[in-house]
């Protein structure tokens, strides 16, 4: 069903496979037996319509809207400031709402567990959480203020000087009570349906595909002795996105998911038995209840299994997702399955005329996935028995993220002991994501029964384990050697569970675990957060004035009732059409011919587009090499498009592009990595270089000198809203409205002006806001645009455009991969004297911005240090991936880090601590930078000296050090980074902006400008400055879109500086008018804001005006090597704290205390949300996020289950955010800051936090050699740094035998 046929566009596509949680709607369904209404969220994307006969759906307009009444969920989401873009907003609402449909006073538990499936990617979850926290039932209070009271207790905030510092971003006071008693009825015609009709089997026909929903068992036999290829859909989680990303087609599919004996839940004396239709959440409800019912002795299993069910994807997968389902299709990647074969679990199988029984084990039983299931039988239930006396089950798993991830490694293990001993008498070990399937480990089961359960027995167990678990080498790019580690490492972590189990059943006889050890038997909980944010409050501010004041985004309410509009959300045009875009499956190849006659047959398609039709410009040369919208002759990178498809629809459009068969030759050489590329020679001019002082000699005088190199995968913009385009031409004169999704609606004009060889003023580019853009919608977004143009040019219709998240991934690429190369010189106490540093920055197949990041790299790298002697080199590397684009930051979080990975080398050299070493090369007073700008770096040290206060570092440092001595597995680390972000764009005409401001004769203001809305609150800001500029309410302006027809040639909304430039313009616009209104106001200053405007009508005097702001004054001189490139400065510091399981290199963030001088705030609530949205982006980056490509340059990340960004489970558990007080700039408006990047590389400090982790592990082990770490500091690389008996087993060096122990 489309959101089109029914007008609900509030429910957002994000990604099609049910990762991102952004279409979650709410499903009711009506019980006649037992009378009850059962309410469950789910993500729209994956449930076919035809499973929701005689089920209510509610979506985000059913909750609440602005027309009728906002729900309390919708009003606290927008007034907690818990919506940036916007896009995540409706699925966040539905699963809150959903949540508290069943449960009005939820634990705080419940709610993080509600949201643990929804992704945002600006706010960082912080504001989230606290909307959240209002509704549940014990408050979680911070009390982290210095006099210990609440961190929302008026009273308690601090009175300093005129200064007010204030922590409350909300008024709790404002918000309207939930009332239960006020929500929708489950509709009656409905409940009358289910308990009138009678049961009968549903048959839907479809253009390709028959579902059939049969009502009794024996049906269901007689369909599947039929049709037994006929997969069985319960929830479509599985078989749902086999049809959608992988092209598997099903003409019948039977959903199984109506009867009753598939459904049962009955106990029995030696179990439970599960009916393999149950939903995933109920079994997880009822093993809860049992384990609460059920001596412990006999619930062992069930435990390990609800240890698996927490974290296996998020509510609204586990709602849907069967039992049945997760057994049958035998996925590696099932968490469930090692446990439940581990376990004994029993299969009832049934066909037609016969009935049997099987161990679930028996289903893996070889270790490849021994099918003894035949294609007529039908799970019909799963028994899980109890567990015996001298019985032990445990589950493990490690994933990419800690929840909604799928595993990297699971495993199930289950132990059973000779009556009163510790001698084994059955064994079973199954691992899962190991290989194509579960697997068992029957040799070591068999050949280790017998043995005490003792170091011996573990050493050799280890040893048969990974002499029996052959891992293949890996194509995917996942390291064997971590999986084989993984493999140990559980069953270590089991036996310690074992032996500290039977030391409580019989403490004389069994020692039991030493007291260092028993840390790693705890797994990392996510628990909700606990915050503070701290700003100046201005008491001696007029009322009526909102700047300074933490005001909610303007479109928050919309945002969060679905109403607010995104490209996609516009109404279908008459006759319009769809696009899908063909696109290259080789990185460097020839285009022999591309036959499209099997497209052209498809149903629904109307055209096929490609080069030959593009009426002009299809090559745009902004630098030596182009940036191309249809490949013409060959293709230079994997995802390039050829060519695209236009049909009646968006399934038809993509069924015919599946369709178009394009014929390739291979060209030499394929370049993916910098690597290739500078041993091909291959780069994109010119190379950059920055020089200060006499490098040379200074490494001749110095007393160390260290040299490295560092890795810094790329990264993903993961914006919410795909690339998003709707051209819609006019008819007369070559016209054409273009609604799109962009950071810069005036390259959008030229672009597709150009591609269609007319004049600009006929094209009208328009947007409303955009749903996460951070950098990665300007170019890339122009070319798709001209594809969409150059479409709708050709048809004279109108053509949408909306990529699918994995073409959107594949095709757009994000930040540059980094290597950075540095050679150190250093005095004895830490004083740094000569640098020398090369980047290396994978540019991809077309230069887009890549020399400009190239630049702002060396341009930003001395970050906060004063180098007396400094070299550094950057090149842009070209290869056969496609196009890295501009992202939040550009350059600086990546040669940022590459210095403080030397601050950090120098500091294990000199063996003083990194923040000494920081703290002695820091900027301390008035100086200039490598390329000769002046800087006061006062703000620099109060950041610095500020954060390190604020976060009781040193305290901290100590007790982490105690925690570490005591915990042998377990390991905490912290660091503190400071920051000093330079803010400029390099020119000035790069930063001019224009702004139009109307007053109309009811006094009402309509004000536009020339920046973009795309969750950094500048419409808000804007308004802001409206207001306090002509003196009258915000509530009295109004903002409309951003157009090209409006304001011309308005620069990108990029680089922090959007606030800046067009408050700037906004300001000249209203001081015009109100120089124009003041002669009236002089002769009647008594009059109200009405009566001027009524009068100025009267005497001729215009009200509307335009504003205009020049840019700031910035150069840089290249040959040089001087200029002033930037304005200003912003400063920061973190300090982070995590933890590390040594054992499978998980980490959980603790602690996050940041001070960020911004100025004076126009908005602190808006730019606090900016600092914590970055810093959380920047854990993605510097701690998750992992790009992988096959061989052949085929992107294999593609989407939220291969991609993981953080999660709620991921932001520190203590977060703290201040503005530094009394900070002034005089050179942008109202003496604020931009704000939008720099908190990004903040990110770092966890980098570093789990750095400082590691060594410690290291420096326990007597491991002395230096290591290097890269980023993505991923849990595969935490693992193999903390080196131990169990990572030389597995390379092969481990001889000798394990100490457990020590």
């Amino acid at each position: 069903m489309t959101a089109f046929s029914v007008r609900l566009t509030g429910t957002k596509y994000g990604c099609g496979g049910g990762g991102c949680g952004a279409c979650t709607v709410m499903i009711s369904t009506y019980e006649p037996t037992s009378k009850k209404i059962r309410h469950y969220s789910a993500n729209a994307c994956l449930l076919p319509i035809c499973s929701l006969y005689g089920a209510a759906v509610t979506t985000v307009e059913g909750v609440g809207s602005t027309k009728t009444r906002i729900h309390p969920v919708q009003e606290r989401l927008a007034k907690c400031h818990g919506s940036q873009c916007g896009f995540c907003s409706p699925g966040m609402v539905m699963s809150i709402y959903t949540l508290l449909r069943n449960n009005p006073e939820p634990t705080s538990e419940q709610m993080i567990a509600a949201l643990a499936g929804n992704l945002c990617r600006c706010t960082g979850y912080r504001p989230i959480l606290d909307a959240c926290k209002t509704f549940c039932k014990e408050s979680v209070c911070c009390q982290r203020k210095a006099n210990g009271k609440c961190c929302l207790d008026q009273e308690g905030d601090l009175i300093d000087k005129e200064e007010k510092i204030s922590t409350r971003l909300f008024s709790t006071d404002e918000f309207q009570p939930l009332d239960p008693t006020q929500e929708l009825i489950f509709p009656p015609e409905l409940m009358r349906m289910a308990e009138n009709q009678p049961k009968r089997t549903l048959v839907f026909c479809g253009e390709r595909m028959t579902w059939i929903s049969p009502v009794s068992l024996d049906e269901l036999l007689d369909l599947k002795a039929a049709h037994p290829k006929a997969p069985l859909v319960v929830g479509n989680t599985s078989v749902g996105p086999e049809m959608k990303f992988r092209g598997v087609f099903h003409p019948i599919v039977i959903a199984p998911a109506r009867i009753l004996d598939l459904n049962v839940v009955t106990h029995m004396d030696d179990g439970l038995t599960l009916g393999a239709a149950c939903s995933l959440s109920l079994v997880k409800d009822i093993l809860t209840n049992a384990i609460s019912e059920f001596p412990e002795e006999k619930t062992k299993v069930f435990c390990a299994v609800l240890q698996q069910l927490r974290t296996l994807g998020g509510e609204q997968i586990r709602n849907v997702a069967s039992l049945g389902g997760n057994i049958i299709s035998r996925k590696s990647t099932s968490d469930l399955n090692p446990v439940l074969a581990a376990s004994n679990c029993v299969l009832n199988l049934a066909s037609k005329g016969r009935k049997r029984q099987i161990p679930l084990s028996d289903i893996f039983a070889d270790g490849v996935g021994n099918n003894t299931i035949t294609s007529e039988e039908i799970l019909v239930s799963v028994h899980i028995p109890h567990s015996r006396k001298g019985e032990y089950v445990s589950a493990f798993r490690q994933a990419p993220r800690r929840e909604n991830a799928l595993p990297i490694t699971n495993a199930g293990m289950r132990v059973l002991f000779e009556d009163g001993t510790d001698i084994i008498k059955d064994l079973s070990i199954f691992y899962g994501g190991a290989i194509s399937t579960t697997i068992c480990a029957k040799q070591t089961c068999w050949t280790l029964i017998g043995r005490h359960w003792n170091e011996q027995m573990l050493d050799e167990a280890c040893r048969l384990l990974l002499q029996e678990i052959a891992l293949p080498g890996s194509a995917s790019g996942e390291k064997v050697d971590y999986k084989k580690t993984l493999i140990v490492s559980f069953f270590y972590r089991f036996f310690l569970e074992v032996l500290q189990s039977l030391k409580k059943m019989d403490p004389c006889h069994y020692p039991g675990v030493p007291m260092e050890y028993r840390s790693v038997l705890q797994d990392f909980q996510t628990k909700m957060p606990q915050s503070i944010q701290i700003y100046q409050a201005n008491p001696s501010q007029s009322p009526q004035d909102p700047v300074g004041r933490p005001i909610m985004h303007q479109s928050g309410i919309m945002h969060a009732t679905g109403e607010a509009v995104y490209v996609d959300d516009l109404p279908s045009v008459d006759g319009e059409l769809f696009l899908a875009v063909v696109t290259s499956s080789r990185a460097h190849a020839k285009i022999v011919s591309i036959d499209t006659s099997e497209a052209l047959q498809g149903p629904g398609v109307f055209d096929i587009i490609t080069a030959h039709d593009v009426p002009a410009t299809n090559e745009f040369y902004y630098s030596d090499d182009p940036e191309i919208i249809f490949a013409r002759n060959k293709v230079i990178c994997v995802g390039q498009i050829v060519c695209a498809v236009v049909a009646d629809s968006d399934v038809h459009a993509k069924q015919a592009a599946a369709k178009v068969k394009i014929e390739y030759e291979v060209l030499e050489p394929v370049i993916l990595t910098i690597e290739e590329a500078i041993k091909h020679n291959s780069f994109f001019e010119p190379k950059r270089k920055l020089e200060q002082g006499n490098v040379d000699q200074a490494f001749e005088t110095v007393d160390n000198i260290i040299e490295g190199e560092i890795h810094i995968g790329g990264q993903e913009h993961f914006y919410m809203e795909t690339q998003s385009v709707l051209a819609v031409p006019k008819g007369e004169d070559k016209e054409m409205d273009v609604y799109v999704s962009t950071q810069h609606p005036a390259i959008i004009q030229e672009m597709v002006a150009a591609s269609l060889g007319v004049p600009a003023n006929r094209i009208m580019c328009h947007v409303k806001r955009v749903g996460g853009a951070f950098g990665g919608k300007l170019l890339k977004t122009g070319l798709l645009a001209s594809v969409a143009a150059v479409a709708a040019n050709k048809t004279s219709r109108a053509v949408r455009l909306i990529l699918s998240r994995g073409d959107d991934m594949l095709i757009t690429g994000g930040r540059h991969p980094f290597i950075g190369k540095y050679k150190v010189g250093f005095m004895n106490d830490g004083r740094i004297r000569a640098v020398d540093t090369k980047y290396y920055i994978n540019a991809g197949c077309t230069p887009d911005e890549s020399i400009l990041v190239a630049e702002v790299s060396l341009l930003k790298m001395d970050n906060a240090y004063k180098i007396p002697n400094l070299r550094c080199w950057a090149c842009a590397c070209k290869t056969n991936l496609p196009s890295n684009a501009a992202f939040r930051g550009f350059g600086f979080p990546q040669s940022a880090l590459v210095t403080e990975t030397w601050i950090t080398g120098v500091a294990d050299k000199t063996g003083l601590s990194p923040e000494k070493i920081r703290e002695i090369n820091m900027y301390k007073e008035n100086a200039q930078t490598h390329f000769k700008q002046k800087l006061d770096p006062q703000n620099l040290i109060r950041c610095w000296n500020e954060c390190m206060e604020k976060s009781a570092y040193y305290s901290r440092k100590t007790a982490v050090i105690e925690f570490n001595k005591q915990n042998y597995w377990k390991k905490k680390g912290i660091a503190i980074v400071p920051m000093k972000f330079p803010f400029g764009l390099g020119t000035r005409y790069l930063s001019q902006a224009a702004a139009l401001v109307h007053i109309y004769t009811d006094g009402s203001v309509l004000l536009t400008h020339g920046g973009i809305e795309m969750g950094q609150g500048i419409h808000t800001k804007m308004i802001q400055v409206a207001s306090r500029e002509l003196n009258i309410p915000m509530s009295r302006i109004h903002f409309c879109e951003t157009s090209t027809r409006t304001v011309p040639n308005a620069c990108a909304s990029v680089g922090s500086a959007g606030t800046d430039v067009n408050g700037m313009a906004v300001k000249d616009a209203c001081q015009t008018l109100l120089k124009r209104l003041q002669p009236i106001i002089n002769k009647n200053p008594k009059g109200t804001w009405n009566d001027w405007i009524k009068e100025a009508f009267e005497q001729s005097v215009s009200l509307s005006a335009t504003g205009y702001f020049r840019g700031y004054d910035e150069n840089m001189d290249w040959e040089k090597g001087e200029g002033q490139p930037f304005t200003y400065f912003l400063y920061g510091a973190a300090c982070s704290e995590v933890e590390i399981n040594c054992l499978t290199g998980d980490h959980k963030n603790l602690r996050t205390d940041i001070v960020m001088d911004i100025g004076c705030s126009i908005n602190p609530a808006v730019d606090i949300g900016q600092i914590e949205g970055a810093f959380v982006q920047g854990i993605g980056l510097y701690t998750m996020e992992e790009l992988k490509y096959s061989p052949e340059g085929v992107l294999c990340t593609r989407g939220p289950d291969q991609y993981k960004i953080p999660a709620v489970c991921d932001i520190p558990e203590q977060f703290s955010v201040s503005l530094l007080s009394s900070s002034q700039n005089p050179y942008a408006i109202y003496a604020s800051k931009g704000i939008g990047e720099a908190g990004l590389f903040l990110g770092c400090s966890v980098f570093f936090a789990l750095r400082d982790a590691v060594t410690s592990v290291r420096n326990e082990r007597g491991l002395k050699n230096t290591f290097s770490l890269n980023s993505p500091l991923t849990a595969e690389q935490i693992r193999a740094s903390c080196a131990d008996d169990f990572t030389e087993m597995v390379i092969g060096i481990g001889e000798r035998c394990l100490s457990v122990f020590g």
